[in-house]
């Protein structure tokens, strides 16, 4: 019976787990795992009691933190789920507690114990990190990060940096630690390392709430925005969260330590500043009813509110056309690289014709914002900003003509890009300091005319029948009027004529037709015809019957 039971449970569990498969299925390699591991962990030697245990209940810690990982992630949005969470880290700091036991041996090598030391130390301060038992788990991550230094300093430069990253990782948690027990000054550690981007996986979610929190406390003391000449109340909550860490944020993307940090910094800043529209969005709503019942005389004019939106949405809007210049920079950089491996799709001016238009239309949607339509210097700046942004659309524009060989419409382009790029600098004496944060017009310029000159030559050249034309099938006898240098007409088989020869047209045997009959008038024969006599219709009976004959 205890075994019925057993095997029901085990197939419920299957059954519960079949909803989380993917579509195609889990893959194993079962054989070549099992003759990796047996070769790795003693077998090789014929140890099997290293095998049997050590590996066996080192796999069981793994199996169950995995889970708990994957429970971290759906806890998200189902957070009933963090309980069996709590349970699964329990269990996998249970069975390193087991290996730590078993390394005790005489049998196993001091690294060995210095590794299930500090894997146990770090399983621990899971726990405690989870359950929010800050001392105790800054206690345990400390002693896990004094063992992996340790055995960084003294194995080789391959093992050192498997244990520096281990160190690189568990650091955010002893700051986020230390912060929760009363160090003021961890936070700026935490933000550091926020900008080189650490504090991935469990700390993401806790840093980012950590800075909501802090800014919280902040916006108390923050009423007001002044904007455009303008002083706006700043009410809504959420809104002066949003602007006291706008600063913050901007600085965070400028001091990015890599691209890929910078593009998640950039995807952080949109996603709050959409959350902070919607919420103005939801205030608008009930203000614009609240206008529709007072019947307000002064209903025409832009209220606070609708331009703090305007402000917001213009933040957005900037931050967007920010985000894909620097993308569009980076690109550019990867253009002029030459292509080392031709199976993959290198950038293409296709990609960047993409991004400015994008960057195009974020302008289009500045011009229109409310509050700003009797803006003129506004109006003026994003006007300008617009040109120059054509400009280096045009060019890109003309780069994929010259990479089809277009000579002529590449050259138009490259005319118009010249316009766009004189009338910038020509608006821009009247407006101070307005080409300060846009790309350089005068380097594109001088790009342009570089570009000119080699289109010109690659125009040339292109009328001149190239090397790669000799490699046609037309025998040498049929190109006599053309050189061309050929290194197969003195091998073995030169392609002097064609052979067999293609076939001739002949004149074939005529056909003759009497077209001329249609048109001969033949003489009169009247007289050389015997005449008959006109009986009418009684000699025509007769004639039948063969009376009167």
């Amino acid at each position: 019976m205890a075994a019925d039971k057993q095997n029901e449970a085990k197939v419920s569990i299957m059954d519960e787990n079949k909803e989380n498969l993917p579509d195609g299925g889990l893959g194993l390699e079962i054989l070549q795992i099992i003759k990796e591991s047996q070769q790795q962990h003693g077998l090789r030697h014929g140890d099997y009691q290293r095998y049997r245990y050590l590996l066996l209940v080192l796999m069981e810690a793994e199996r169950a933190w995995s889970y708990a990982m994957q429970l971290k992630q759906e806890a998200n949005t189902e957070p009933r789920k963090r309980f069996h969470l709590l349970a699964r880290l329990r269990k996998a700091a249970k069975h390193s507690e087991k290996l730590e036991k078993l390394c005790e041996s005489p049998q196993v090598d001091a690294k060995t114990k210095l590794e299930a030391q500090a894997y146990t130390a770090y399983l621990s301060g899971m726990v405690e990190f989870e359950l929010q038992k800050w001392k105790r788990a800054m206690e345990a991550f400390n002693k896990c990060k004094t063992i992996y230094e340790k055995l960084a300093s003294a194995f080789t430069e391959e093992l050192a940096v498997l244990y520096r990253q281990r160190v690189d990782e568990i650091s955010p948690n002893i700051r986020y630690c230390a912060y929760n027990i009363g160090d003021q000054n961890a936070i700026n550690d935490l933000m550091q390392m926020r900008l080189t981007g650490g504090g991935g996986g469990m700390m993401a979610e806790k840093l980012e709430a950590l800075i909501t929190q802090a800014r919280t406390k902040q916006a108390a003391t923050m009423s007001e925005v002044e904007w455009r000449g303008r002083t706006v109340p700043v009410k809504i909550d959420k809104a002066r969260i949003f602007l006291l860490g706008l600063a913050d944020n901007e600085a965070a993307i400028a001091q990015a330590a890599n691209e890929e940090t910078k593009e998640h910094l950039y995807e952080t800043l949109l996603a709050e500043c959409r959350d902070t529209i919607q919420a103005v969005r939801e205030e608008l709503k009930i203000e614009a009813k609240q206008r529709e019942r007072s019947s307000d005389a002064d209903s025409g004019k832009v209220s606070n509110l609708q331009f703090l939106h305007s402000y917001l949405t213009y933040i957005k809007l900037c931050t967007l056309v920010k985000r894909n210049e620097s993308m569009a920079h980076t690109l550019q950089g990867k253009l002029k690289e030459p292509e080392t491996d031709e199976s993959k799709r290198g950038p293409r001016p296709q990609d960047l014709i993409r991004l400015y238009d994008i960057i195009l239309q974020s302008l289009a949607e500045l011009s229109t914002l409310q509050g700003l339509e009797d803006d003129h210097i506004f109006q003026k700046e994003v006007s300008l900003k617009t040109l120059v942004y054509k400009a280096y659309r045009c060019f890109f524009i003309a780069q994929s003509y010259v990479l089809v060989k277009k000579w002529s419409e590449a050259l138009v382009l490259y005319e118009r890009v010249l316009k766009y790029a004189k009338e910038v600098q020509s608006k821009a004496k009247s407006l101070n300091n307005s080409l300060k944060d846009l790309p350089d017009v005068q380097e594109l310029i001088a790009k342009v005319n570089a570009e000119k000159y080699s289109l010109q030559a690659a125009a040339i050249l292109g009328e001149i029948p190239s090397q790669q034309q000799a490699k046609d099938n037309t025998p040498l006898c049929d190109r006599l009027e053309t050189f061309r240098l050929d290194p197969a007409l003195v091998g073995k088989q030169p392609n002097l004529v064609q052979f067999p020869p293609d076939f001739q047209p002949i004149p074939c045997k005529p056909l003759f037709f009497d077209l001329a009959l249609n048109h001969v008038a033949f003489p009169p024969l009247d007289d050389k015809v015997e005449q008959k006599g006109k009986g009418g219709l009684t000699g025509y009976i007769k004639g039948i019957f063969g009376f009167g004959s």
